[in-house]
């Protein structure tokens, strides 16, 4: 207490509160600047949730590159709210509004918190809308990785795994908030900009061109990409459906991605055939140079590739479409249920096609996989070891291994039924581990899994039996 201070009798919370609804005057708290990820504890914030993102976005590549963005949120208040924050790591913020009404705000590392005129009432829908400028940030992961905005010879690359979506745009930056899109990209005429979803628009105006992409189905911020550059494309479709095929590829890696690319058809019909119907409206992949990235990533409809891929590659990104894309993890301590999965679907590809079997490809890493994977055995999958380890091999390869040994205590035909079941119980939506184990059990109520979660997904060091 300072000096100056004078005492006041203490009021009683519920009279304090029947005096300010007298005069009006109730107010919303702050939503949390964060939604305690075990790994991630900044990302993500509380109070909202996000159903559509609406990016303008105006960008000059060069060695001064320079990104121009207007971003409107569509969200719903989870609770009264005074204030709220948004993720943006760099960038200089112009303006907020929130339902067309000047916003204060301020900034405080990653988060812009944004203090709306009036109040938002819990279930409001609102729109805020930030502009900003600036240039965009490369962001280094716990694990030395790059992300974020990545700039390249002739343009640049969004890649967002697990939270460098913030570097160029503002959002609840988290997997567990998933929302549509329209993503639209200004850039110098003769270049191009490709997203997530469907081309919808291509118009010039004097000396730029502006591409406009929309993504209905919800997408988590990190697999939202745009790529700028010079690139060939080639426009198809496949299956019974004609699913829309959008393969945007450098010029230095056409000749080299070309055979692999033409695999495309092929593997959407076999992982339709293993998974179930494919959860969105267009596929494609964008390959890019491999200097400009250090990591495939299964952006969302459209994965991107430093180079050309091999087929497990593809076949990895492409599976990531239903375990990972359309079924998210709620927090990245489930990270395995993307990774083993997709991981899984390069040994069934193989197994399917005069590969080793999974069983085989089980057995030797179960006897001498630490000779590749010298981590294999520090950590469960389930229980990654810290934000710096959630794409170490523990998760992908032990993670394919939990797969493969639920697929040997229930029989082929039960197991197909589980990892369909599972891409369509949770379509557009997230799950967790314990989500996925409950219904393990319920699609094989007469088996003992116990040792397998024990054992596999959950015990620290090597199993003592295959």
């Amino acid at each position: 207490m300072s000096r100056s201070a004078r005492v006041v009798p203490a009021v009683p919370s519920a009279l304090l509160a029947l005096a300010l609804t007298a005069c009006g005057g109730v107010h919303g708290t702050p939503g949390g600047s964060g939604v305690h990820d075990p790994y991630f504890p900044k990302s993500g914030n509380g109070g909202y949730d996000v159903s559509h993102y609406d990016l303008k976005l105006d960008y000059t590549p060069g060695d001064k590159p320079r990104l121009t963005g207007i971003a409107t949120l569509t969200a719903r208040a989870t609770k009264d709210l005074s204030a709220f924050d948004l993720d943006l790591e760099g960038l200089d913020v112009d303006e907020v509004t929130v339902e067309g009404k000047r916003a204060r705000f301020n900034r405080a590392g990653q988060e812009l918190t944004v203090r709306p005129h009036d109040d938002l009432d819990e279930d409001e829908t609102f729109r805020v809308t930030v502009r900003y400028s600036g240039t965009p940030k490369t962001i280094t992961d716990p694990d030395g990785s790059k992300e974020g905005w990545l700039r390249t010879a002739d343009g640049a690359l969004a890649l967002g795994e697990p939270t460098g979506s913030m570097a160029w745009f503002p959002g609840n930056n988290h997997p567990s908030d998933k929302a549509s899109y329209d993503i639209a990209v200004t850039v110098p005429k003769g270049l191009q900009a490709v997203s997530n979803g469907e081309l919808t628009g291509e118009t010039s105006s004097g000396d730029r061109t502006t591409f406009s992409w929309h993504t209905a189905k919800p997408m988590a911020s990190y697999v939202a990409t745009v790529a700028v550059g010079h690139y060939r494309i080639s426009r198809s479709t496949v299956g019974k459906d004609r699913l829309p095929v959008y393969v945007a590829v450098d010029p230095a890696q056409v000749k080299a991605s070309r055979k692999v690319l033409a695999k495309i058809p092929e593997i959407m019909d076999w992982e339709e055939t293993n998974f179930g119907p494919y959860p969105f409206s267009s596929t494609g992949a964008i390959v890019d140079r491999p200097e400009d990235a250090e990591y495939a990533l299964e952006t969302q409809t459209r994965p991107v590739f430093p180079g050309a891929p091999d087929t497990g590659t593809l076949v990895h990104e492409l599976a990531h479409q239903w375990y990972g894309n359309s079924v998210t993890p709620k927090t990245w301590r489930d990270m395995w249920l993307n990774e083993g999965f997709a991981t899984y679907a390069e040994w069934l590809w193989d197994e399917d096609h005069d590969g080793d079997s999974c069983r085989q490809t089980f057995e030797a890493l179960y006897d001498h996989g630490e000779d590749d994977y010298p981590d294999l055995w520090s950590f469960p999958p389930g229980k990654p070891s810290g934000a710096a380890h959630i794409s170490d091999d523990p998760v992908y390869v032990r993670g394919a291994m939990v797969l493969h040994k639920i697929r040997q205590k229930v029989g082929d035909d039960t197991f197909y039924d589980i990892i369909q079941g599972w891409a369509a119980a949770h379509r557009h939506g997230n799950a967790d581990t314990a989500d996925f184990t409950a219904f393990v059990e319920k699609k094989a109520p007469d088996k003992d899994f116990g040792g397998i979660w024990k054992d596999w997904l959950y015990g620290d060091g090597k199993p003592d039996e295959a």
